[in-house]
């Protein structure tokens, strides 16, 4: 499998956990969603943001990137997160909307990423400030596993809530072989 079809298959398995995390949370009450649960990002409501914001912050940066794709165009517009604690949308209806749309950019983008790109180096600065200068491949897959993590803490605070988010498990989406 290529590295391409590798960031394909996470960016359907991100949009896929996305879905059911959201879904699962809409049964929660706005208190239990915006509730401060102890959890890094304290409530389910916060944490789904900061996994927002961390996807704009990383995505505008790739649109930078001299491998430029048409299908992060949006991104140019959409205002930079000031904050990796910021609520950027108020409401979780408002929110998966926009997440879905974001997903679904990020699916585009990784089926027009040029595999011959994933190994230019990406430079950036990142929110503290510091210069960086690494390989766009291995900063992308960062995108994937810093959703993964936090959507565990997503899937703790859910089960303390009793609900039932389903299987989470990427085996599900992967082809079968012949």
């Amino acid at each position: 499998m290529s590295e391409k079809t590798q960031l394909i298959l996470m960016a359907s398995y991100n949009r896929l956990m996305n879905q059911r995390l959201l879904q699962a949370s809409a049964c929660l009450t706005e208190e239990s969603l915006r509730q401060d649960k102890a959890a890094f990002f304290k409530s389910v409501f916060a944490t789904f943001n900061h996994i927002m914001v961390g996807d704009i912050l990383w995505l505008k940066r790739f649109a930078l990137h001299p491998s430029y794709c048409a299908s992060l165009k949006p991104l140019m517009s959409m205002k930079k997160p000031e904050r990796l604690d910021q609520i950027l949308y108020r409401s979780l209806p408002a929110f998966k909307k926009q997440r879905e749309k974001l997903d679904t950019l990020i699916i585009d983008w990784c089926h027009e990423i040029d595999e011959q790109h994933l190994d230019c180096a990406l430079s950036y600065v990142d929110v503290k400030g510091n210069v960086h200068n690494k390989r766009l491949g291995d900063l992308i897959l960062h995108v994937f596993l810093h959703q993964v993590h936090h959507r565990g803490q997503v899937t703790t605070l859910l089960s303390q809530e009793a609900v039932d988010f389903g299987e989470t498990d990427l085996p599900e989406i992967v082809p079968e072989m012949a």
